[in-house]
């Protein structure tokens, strides 16, 4: 399975290239990481309790950078062991471009699964896989970015204006479906 894509940072590259090699960074952005420690020279190890479709498992695994080349672009392998319900493995390569909102980073990931999750079928992993690749990318431009007070204050507008209608749109749908 092979997942392509990019994602625009508002921040600087080498602030980029330092939260890709930070292990609090990573943990925080892992979906399901309970433990990541370890460092860019060294590698990492991780604990990630995940569930795809009816298996639930706890992965424990390496993660290890090759080919850096700061702050431009870095590969990343790693392999996870879930006892009965199988194995992940896979790499991918990032890149980080310079761009005017920021740095572009760029990634194509290659995974592999074995033992129950396997057979699961292609599609139940695909989109696993893209959901959790969407996850983590999500969450890293967060983590990058930072909360800014501008969107905080718009987000909490908008959902207290979203509650007020919701609420108004409710009663007025159920009026006139009460009326028909």
């Amino acid at each position: 399975m092979k997942l392509s894509d990019s994602r625009v940072i508002a921040a600087p590259r080498d602030e980029v290239w330092a939260a890709l090699l930070s292990a609090e960074v990573l943990k925080d952005c892992v979906p399901g990481c309970q433990e990541m420690t370890g460092s860019p020279d060294d590698g990492f190890e991780a604990v990630v309790v995940q569930k795809v479709g009816p298996v639930k498992a706890t992965f424990k695994g390496q993660v290890t950078l090759s080919d850096m080349t700061e702050p431009e672009s870095l590969h990343l392998a790693g392999e996870g062991k879930g006892g009965a319900a199988g194995f992940a493995k896979g790499g991918a390569d990032v890149s980080l471009e310079e761009v005017p909102e920021g740095t572009k980073l760029i990634y194509d990931v290659e995974a592999k699964v074995g033992g129950k999750l396997a057979q699961l079928g292609s599609r139940i992993i695909d989109g696993f896989a893209k959901k959790m690749a969407d996850q983590f990318f999500e969450r890293f431009q967060a983590a990058v970015e930072g909360p800014g007070e501008d969107a905080t204050d718009a987000e909490a507008d908008t959902a207290e204006t979203e509650e007020a209608d919701g609420e108004g749109e409710k009663k007025g749908w159920l009026k006139r479906a009460f009326s028909s």
